[in-house]
């Protein structure tokens, strides 16, 4: 007794994987040449259709380029990290000394444990102190597939980009103006300012470093999450160990 009309328009599945490739292979493509390229190679598209996927997909490029980011992440999307060591994040908090000189401290957190993997302190650093520092941790925790971190000097000089280039390691940035990009990092901070930072003078900076390592430690080893379900990131690291090592037997078996 009634008609429903049912759409015949094709899916985009096709479409958008191809033009994901295209914006992966060509990082300064914009969606008009990708639209050149697509109609080149017979696909039966619009300048309106390519330029919906195109923002849908967020493939959109950043207004303002650097000049030269051999191992910036300008397309990725950002999911969850599913296992240790796939993403960090890294930032700088800011305190001062008793005698008010001021310090920054590198802080570096893998985001599917939260195990704060640096946090070290010095009057100023550079891009070859934040290599040091991520290589030491690199040496003792692994390598990480992509590293998040703000658009600060000290991330975007040519010594770090050279470094992941060689380390194989992506350098994800956050968009001016978007703290929330790195959120992860933010908390840590927060976390660190309230339960250290605040409540301790520090008189000179071997006596902070050495108090920033004993919380390092506390954090990591002592003090439970509660996005990881009570445990403390150490805790919870070696209860992912067993479950994939449980994993690898079992497969080994069938």
């Amino acid at each position: 007794s009634t008609y429903q009309y049912r759409s015949e328009r094709s899916t985009d599945e096709g479409l958008t994987q191809r033009m994901r490739e295209i914006a992966h292979q060509h990082i300064a493509y914009g969606y008009r040449r990708v639209l050149q390229r697509l109609q080149a190679e017979g696909w039966p598209v619009g300048k309106t259709r390519v330029q919906r996927i195109y923002r849908e997909e967020g493939l959109a490029l950043r207004r303002r380029k650097p000049k030269r980011r051999v191992q910036a992440a300008l397309r990725r999307q950002r999911a969850n990290p599913t296992c240790v060591n796939e993403v960090w994040a890294m930032d700088f908090v800011h305190d001062r000394l008793e005698n008010g000189h001021s310090i920054r401290v590198l802080a570096v957190v893998d985001i599917f444990s939260r195990s704060c993997r640096v946090l070290t302190a010095s009057a100023c650093f550079t891009s070859q102190d934040v290599v040091a520092a991520l290589s030491q941790a690199i040496k003792t925790h692994g390598k990480p597939d992509f590293i998040r971190c703000d658009n600060g000097t000290e991330f975007t000089g040519i010594k770090l980009d050279i470094w992941s280039y060689q380390q194989k390691v992506m350098l994800d940035f956050s968009r001016p103006g978007k703290p929330t990009d790195n959120a992860f990092i933010e908390s840590f901070n927060a976390r660190f300012r309230a339960e250290c930072l605040s409540q301790h003078y520090f008189k000179t900076l071997d006596a902070a470093q050495k108090r920033f390592r004993n919380w390092q430690r506390y954090y990591n080893s002592e003090r439970p999450h509660s996005s990881l379900g009570g445990l403390t990131p150490k805790e919870f690291e070696l209860q992912q160990c067993q479950e994939n090592e449980a994993d690898r037997q079992a497969v080994f078996l069938i």
